[in-house]
């Protein structure tokens, strides 16, 4: 046998071979997206204020921690079990019984182990975006109990019926290569039920909210993990070493350069600063949007989703405050609303002759370039199923865990004002956190959110606020003079 193969003997006695070369590339794929779950609590905390910025690095390893063990618990199996519905899988692999060397469900080039390890990675990192929802107001002991319900409600019927052979979108034709609605539609719409759950933190509508980032670096340092983990996300997705995933990696570089330069400059001419979280922001937006597409498109159609995506998820940051909801991270804009941009086009720029560059794939009917009309209307579908499933199930979640004792989300005021750090955690990112501005009247921050992100409808806000505090200042100032 070749140096660069592998042979395997399975129960029934027969023997099956893999190849090396595409098992070395998936183990390789598998610590990639990894390493974006500390990435992401890295630019989640440096979005915050500095009294906060901790918790996100907590929530990102504990969330990891649970879903490990919720994925060998049963997680595995109701996903991507043999004998799976058209919704939910059942328990054959619980505890991993029987997930050895068997060609997996995903690709016969690996084995079901390999295979298993590696969507381990999908399922933690969902639930750490979405948890995000929790910033600067939610309890952190709560999130273990919310992670292994919600990944094993909401999660994996969306994982099962997206990417498991029986599932009812991968039996319609719903073309999802990495994860737009199992990981970014569900998370984002999660933070969306989280935040309306959670209600507005102390202060919301005044000036006392209008901060920016309190760390650039961690923003940068967290864009830097989750781009170049985002090479394993999409490219190992193709779960061999071969030319579909090349492409993968190559469209999932091109769409987050150009989304960041979209989202840069639409916010320069806000502001006229060119601003690096600007940029990391649109950075994201790009990667998210690319995401279930970059197995089906080409080069050129990755430009259109960096473009589209950056632009449309830079002006959903008004949503926000269209809909009176606090969404401090700008979450649902990102990955809600860029999880359904890349949907959409993803069924318009899908190509059968990307595809097949596995050498597997050779009957996909592509997308509207290839004259296959129907499949946005499979994308939509598809799309609106991981929005209302998300936003209900978490809710339902969500409440259920209200009346639990000791499963409250919601932290005390006063423990939002000395910062979740400190109240939950009895530890701080930072030597020194100051919470003297926190300490004012309740009275006096009433009703401007945070910069988020940037965007559009962030940037224009504080603009706004700061427009009526220079105004507010001058008719006192007038006052005093009569």
């Amino acid at each position: 046998m070749p140096g660069d193969q592998m042979a395997a003997q399975l129960d029934d006695g027969s023997t099956v071979i893999y190849n090396l070369g595409d098992m070395a590339w998936v183990i390789t794929a598998t610590a990639l997206v990894w390493i974006m779950i500390p990435g992401l609590g890295f630019f989640y905390s440096g979005l915050l204020r500095r009294k906060n910025a901790g918790s996100m690095l907590w929530v990102s390893m504990i969330v990891l921690a649970t879903v490990s063990f919720q994925w060998f618990f049963w997680g595995f199996s109701l996903a991507f079990s043999d004998g799976a519905n058209s919704y939910l899988g059942d328990l054959r692999y619980f505890g991993l019984k029987g997930v050895l060397a068997q060609p997996s469900i995903g690709s016969p080039r690996i084995p079901a182990l390999l295979f298993c390890i590696y969507q381990c990675m999908f399922a933690a990192i969902t639930p750490v975006i979405a948890i995000g929802g929790l910033a600067e107001r939610g309890k952190l002991g709560p999130v273990m109990v919310f992670t292994f319900l919600w990944s094993t409600l909401v999660y994996d019927p969306i994982a099962c019926w997206t990417w498991n052979p029986a599932g009812w979108s991968s039996k319609m034709g719903g073309l999802d290569f990495a994860g737009g609605t199992p990981v970014h539609i569900s998370s984002g719409t999660a933070a969306l039920a989280i935040s309306l759950y959670l209600g507005k933190r102390r202060g919301y509508g005044t000036e006392r909210l209008a901060y920016k980032p309190h760390n650039t670096s961690y923003v940068v340092l967290g864009t830097v993990l989750l781009w170049f983990g985002w090479f394993g996300f999409n490219g190992g997705s193709a779960l061999s070493a071969n030319l579909r995933g090349v492409q993968a990696c190559i469209v999932t570089n091109l769409a987050a350069s150009v989304g960041g330069l979209t989202w840069m400059l639409w916010d320069y001419r806000l502001e006229r600063k060119w601003s690096v979280v600007g940029f990391c922001s649109g950075a994201i937006s790009g990667l998210v949007a690319i995401t279930p597409g970059s197995g089906f498109v080409g080069a050129p159609a990755a430009v259109a989703f960096g473009i589209i995506g950056g632009t449309v998820c830079n002006f959903s940051t008004k949503l926000k405050f269209w809909f009176h909801y606090d969404d401090c991270l700008d979450i649902f804009a990102a990955h809600g609303v860029g999880g359904i941009v890349g949907n959409i086009l993803t069924g318009i720029f899908a190509e059968s002759s990307v595809a097949a560059f596995d050498g597997i794939t050779t009957t996909l009917p592509g997308g509207w370039l290839d004259h296959n009309w129907i499949q946005l209307g499979h994308q939509l579908a598809d799309s609106c199923a991981g929005v209302s499933y998300s936003l209900v199930m978490t809710t339902i979640i969500l409440w259920i865990m209200h009346f639990l004792p000791g499963c409250r989300m919601r932290i005390d005021e006063e423990s939002e004002i000395i910062g979740v750090d400190d109240a939950e955690m009895g530890e701080f990112a930072y030597d020194y956190v100051a919470v003297d501005a926190e300490l004012g009247p309740k009275s006096n921050l009433e009703g401007a959110p945070d910069a988020g992100r940037g965007g559009a409808g962030n940037i224009e806000n504080m603009m706004e606020e700061a427009d009526n505090s220079h105004q507010h200042s001058m008719d006192q100032e007038k006052q005093q003079t009569v």
